[in-house]
């Protein structure tokens, strides 16, 4: 049976782009968007956890496999399309991944569907940065970066970089200024995240709210799950969409 057999399956449709949805549960919405390689089991896994927490989670299938454990060479297929797809900007510094207009119609959607004071963005990894640049939207009022990955750390600036363009982070630092925190999640320890969290704390302030985990891992929620970078997520998401913790 399929893991996602329990979830509704749908598509959305914007800015260009077109990608299957899955969805499941009752509350207030968030969007779990997947790392790479693909909807595995352990983002479903998390997007499951979400549900039982009082949520309607929906998670969009960007790439690579959907349901089933990945191939053990699948994230080196997966990772070379990545870096010249059109909707991910995994090398160049100071620019939006254009998929994030998609991801922001999806938020609206998902909102007028879910209801609730506004939806939850979790990205992870390659998609990390993806909950900044939803919450250019101010339908986003819970964004969610997760050892973010993008632009990929090669040389200072690309490891320093949040994967948006000035227009973009401006906009960020105006709504974290008023009253919209982000919390961002990894191993303290993870290279690939580059030190993105310096960035954020200085561009964002206190509104930038950082869980740096001890130990050797990379996907924080998933491969390698934290319990405490679970219950920090979902707090967050209990807090800024529900009013409780």
């Amino acid at each position: 049976m399929s893991l996602l057999s329990d979830w509704r399956r749908g598509e959305h449709a914007a800015e260009g782009f077109a990608y299957a949805t899955y969805t499941q549960g009752v509350g207030p919405g968030v969007i779990v968007v997947h790392e790479s390689p693909g909807l595995t089991p352990e983002v479903i896994e998390i997007g499951q956890h979400l549900v039982d927490s009082g949520f309607t989670v929906v998670m969009p299938h960007l790439f690579g496999s959907s349901h089933a454990p990945p191939r053990t060479w699948e994230a080196a297929r997966v990772v070379p399309r990545l870096c010249v797809t059109r909707e991910f900007t995994l090398f160049a510094t100071g620019r939006t991944a254009p998929l994030a207009g998609w991801l922001r119609s999806l938020a609206r959607r998902v909102h007028a569907e879910a209801g609730g004071p506004g939806v939850g963005v979790l990205g992870m990894c390659v998609t990390g940065g993806f909950a900044l640049a939803a919450m250019v939207d101010p339908v986003v009022v819970a964004p969610v970066v997760a050892q973010p990955a993008t632009p990929l750390p090669i040389g200072p600036a690309r490891a320093a970089d949040v994967n948006l363009d000035p227009d973009d982070l401006a906009t960020v630092r105006r709504r974290v200024a008023d009253g919209c925190p982000v919390l961002g999640v990894r191993y303290h320890s993870d290279w690939v995240t580059g030190t993105r969290f310096e960035t954020l704390r200085r561009e964002l302030g206190d509104g930038f709210v950082a869980v740096e985990l001890d130990g050797h891992g990379h996907a924080t929620l998933t491969d390698h799950r934290h319990p405490e970078a679970v219950e920090r997520v979902t707090s967050f998401l209990r807090e800024r969409l529900l009013g409780t913790t």
